[in-house]
């Protein structure tokens, strides 16, 4: 379909495209095999202004948008979602800066963010608190010009690889999530270490990693926008980064889509291609009429972000849910069509399916997305 993109948006999701096809597909198998973090790749990122998508242009970046972040993130997604990650992630662990930071946090930090010098993370998750935000337990309290943090964050994409954090700890136990605050810190930090990076089953060119705070000591400068505005800056940062994820999601499938048929093609049974049995042709229509249903959902949402719409927690929900469902699904019907040899590692097909089943876990569970599209009806219909 066509989305009626600018000129300059053809040109980033051209640009996107041509470091996907020249720079991810020929590595990505090779990444996913060893974990290595993808520096070579994500300096050509930079050095692309790609990371600038996300960044106002007074502070280096070409202006906040999510719309030309999910073109982007969905181009790069196509060859790799694990290396689309490493910069998606960034884009996560920088919006919290974009939204609350004030000038002297975003002159400090965004420059560097904005050409890919650096690349950032975000530290909500914690083992007891994953889709229960509220349950965290890391704390902070104030002793003169500093905080000092205690506790653990894990799952965190980027961890150990990023140089700038934005993680949200409590301030105040006794108030329950309005006692959470947001702090930015610094790889190195006195008494911020990492845990081992984990082995997992998909986008394993990214790194995750728990992050550790035993008394680490953070400048009161550091804190983002004021105390008790923890859990505010976590849902208005998961508005502008939900779309994203479901941009990561239409990547992974629109690969896995084009694997198909190009596969369909070249696959002979009974003496024919096997794109010549009705079958297969309907599979592949309706991977392809749900991607495209998915795809407009998700940049409907992210125009609606990009123009100010208040209240789209709802709507990023929508999209972030349906694109990783649909994603999931398609990648599945991809790997049947291949056969057995979908399930070889010597076909690219497996990773797809690898790597799509995350966007339907992190960011919160696609049950979550559920809980609250379902909470927002209920309070819409009540007016």
């Amino acid at each position: 379909m066509d989305y009626l993109l600018t000129e300059e948006q053809k040109m980033i999701k051209d640009l996107a495209h041509k470091i996907a096809e020249e720079k991810i597909r020929p590595v990505a198998a090779e990444y996913d095999k060893t974990e290595e973090f993808p520096w070579d790749v994500l300096k050509v990122i930079g050095e692309s202004d790609l990371f600038g998508l996300f960044i106002p242009e007074e502070y280096g970046g070409m202006g906040v948008s999510v719309t030309n972040l999910c073109l982007a993130t969905e181009e790069l997604s196509r060859a790799c979602g694990g290396i689309a990650v490493c910069y998606a992630a960034s884009a996560l662990g920088t919006f919290p800066i974009v939204l609350f930071g004030n000038d002297a946090q975003k002159r400090k930090y965004l420059p560097d963010l904005a050409k890919g010098k650096k690349i950032a993370a975000f530290g909500l998750t914690e083992p007891e608190a994953g889709s229960d935000v509220s349950a965290i337990k890391t704390t902070a309290r104030k002793e003169g010009n500093h905080y000092i943090l205690n506790g653990t964050k894990h799952f965190i994409t980027n961890g150990g690889e990023a140089e700038i954090y934005t993680v949200v700890v409590l301030t105040d136990k006794t108030k329950g999530a309005r006692g959470a605050s947001a702090f930015i810190l610094e790889k190195g930090m006195q008494g911020f270490t990492f845990g081992k990076k984990e082995d997992k089953l998909g986008i394993r060119a990214s790194a995750t990693r728990e992050l550790f705070f035993n008394d680490c000591k953070v400048p009161a400068e550091n804190l983002l926008s004021k105390e008790g505005m923890g859990f505010i800056v976590t849902m208005k940062t998961f508005d502008l980064s939900r779309p994203g994820v479901a941009a990561q999601a239409l990547g992974i499938a629109q690969g896995a889509l084009e694997l198909s048929v190009k596969y369909s093609r070249q696959r002979m049974q009974f003496g024919k291609a096997i794109s010549s049995f009705q079958g297969i042709q309907w599979m592949l229509a309706d991977m392809a009429t749900e991607l495209e249903a998915a795809r407009a959902l998700v940049y409907a949402c992210a125009r609606e972000v990009d123009a100010g719409v208040k209240n789209v927690g709802r709507d990023s929900a929508m999209a972030k849910l349906f694109a990783s469902d649909v994603a999931f699904k398609i990648c599945d019907q991809a790997l049947q069509i291949h056969g057995g040899y979908g399930y070889m590692k010597d076909y690219p097909i497996e990773k797809y399916l690898r790597d799509a089943k995350i966007t339907q876990i992190y960011e919160g569970t696609n049950q979550i997305q559920r809980n609250i599209i379902g909470l927002q009806l209920i309070k819409d219909l009540a007016k």
